[in-house]
């Protein structure tokens, strides 16, 4: 799981997502690098337009607490719309994503 949080660092930071930096990422964390499965993970990547990747991917929901009693950026007194929890289909469709990522 490092490795793809290094491969997602490395993205958001505007880095080439190669092994030298996937290893240099895992190893400034202290964790050991297998060089395996930084190939692998490499390699999976090549075709990938990680941006894309991250959009299409399911995610949870979760509820967006009110921040405090401040009013609206507008200014407008006008009552804030709360959030719905996530319905049963979001919720299965989440697990679902997340499920494949485990095997």
């Amino acid at each position: 799981m490092e490795y793809v949080y290094a491969a997602l660092m490395l993205h958001k930071l505007e880095k080439e997502v190669n092994e030298a930096n996937v290893s240099s990422v895992v190893k400034a964390t202290g964790a050991e690098v297998n060089e395996a499965q930084v190939k692998a993970l490499v390699a999976s990547l090549a075709d990938v337009n990680i941006e894309d990747a991250i959009k299409a991917a399911p995610v949870a929901v979760a509820a967006a607490a009110p921040a405090g009693d401040a009013p609206a950026a507008g200014g407008d007194d006008k009552k804030e719309k709360k959030a719905e929890p996530p319905s049963e289909k979001q919720e299965e469709a989440a697990m679902e994503g997340l499920s494949s990522l485990f095997g």
